[in-house]
């Protein structure tokens, strides 16, 4: 068995930015209120014109080049995504035309929030196994599209970008590899957190239209109960499973849902909270893009340094949650 290590990282926020005071505008909420709720101060949100494919690709030239490869190079391409470009084809197949890759798998997953964990994952059992030796790894949303912004609810949270690592072969006796990957789902609480319009279950209508059934709709007080519980118990997982101590442990990144959650989850370890990467005051909820987005901006305000300790924590709609320890 072969170890994945990570080779290369990179991110892109759009241009335009949102602010809660822009939001005091189009509903009823206060910058106080977000802030005091949630942590979130702005969002940045795709151009008109702007595809969750084109933000992929900003994310991952700047991945590839950190990882000092070129796309013919990548062996396969993973995009977790809930807001792709199309219900078909993948956003994985458009973002493999527009970098230029070679004839390689391609393809999406969708675990909501939880995504880029989930595709980390499947990229390191592939790398493992010895099938293949450079995969690109893609969180990417444009969610701001499927939200209702006359729901002050869930308007306040969401917003656009794209995350990329690079996950390639790690030479032998190489320590900065991913050491465990950890997933689950809990179905019976799937309605928690859901866009119920455009499926086979609800097939897009003049109806899913008028009723607004085309936008997210989520149960807020159930799901900040269970990402605490399932955001911790995924760390305790993690942290068993390997035999580290929360001492050891140099950074946790968890998903940017919102700063209370981060919160409560450190506190379950007593962890303090200079230790854990905080960065949706910046970028909202960005959903599966909200862990490597957060990643490579603690990489580059040195925060996160090579030959750390991470973890990474992700709860999403589904419900979806995992983690992962690495050493970066």
């Amino acid at each position: 068995m072969f170890r994945s290590r990570v080779s290369g990282i990179g991110s892109y926020l759009p241009e335009k930015v949102l602010t809660n005071q822009d939001l005091e505008k189009m509903v009823e909420t206060s910058d106080q209120w977000i802030v005091e709720r949630t942590g979130i101060e702005r969002r940045h949100i795709a151009a008109e014109g702007e595809a969750t494919s084109d933000l992929c690709l900003q994310a991952s030239r700047r991945a590839l080049e950190d990882a000092g490869l070129k796309p013919e190079d990548i062996d396969m391409i993973v995009v977790g995504t809930v807001s792709g470009d199309r219900q078909m084809p993948s956003t994985a197949c458009y973002l493999q035309s527009k970098l230029g890759c070679r004839n390689i798998v391609a393809f999406d997953l969708n675990a909501a929030c939880s995504g880029f964990i989930y595709g980390v994952s499947i990229a390191d059992q592939f790398i493992r196994t010895g099938m293949y030796k450079n995969v690109l790894v893609v969180g990417a949303e444009v969610l701001h599209r499927f939200v209702n912004y006359q729901d002050r609810e869930t308007c306040i949270l969401f917003g656009d970008a794209a995350g990329a690592w690079v996950l390639s072969r790690a030479q032998d006796g190489d320590k900065q590899v991913i050491a465990s990957t950890h997933l689950h789902a809990d179905g019976d609480l799937a309605d928690l957190l859901t866009l119920p319009g455009g499926g086979s279950a609800m097939p897009q209508s003049q109806y899913v239209i008028d009723n607004k059934l085309n936008y997210v709709s989520m149960r807020g007080r159930e799901i900040f109960k269970n990402a605490v519980r399932t955001m911790a118990l995924c760390c305790k997982e993690a942290l068993e499973h390997n035999q580290v101590p929360p001492e050891n442990v140099d950074w946790i990144v968890p998903h940017q849902a919102n700063k209370r959650i981060i919160e409560a989850v450190a506190d379950q370890f007593k962890f303090p909270m200079e230790r854990v990467i905080v960065y949706l005051q910046e970028t909202g909820n960005t959903s599966a893009a909200s862990i490597p987005v957060a990643f490579d901006w603690a990489v580059k305000n040195g925060k996160i340094k090579r030959g750390q300790t991470i973890l990474l924590t992700a709860f999403g709609a589904g419900l979806t949650s995992g983690s992962i320890l690495l050493r970066y």
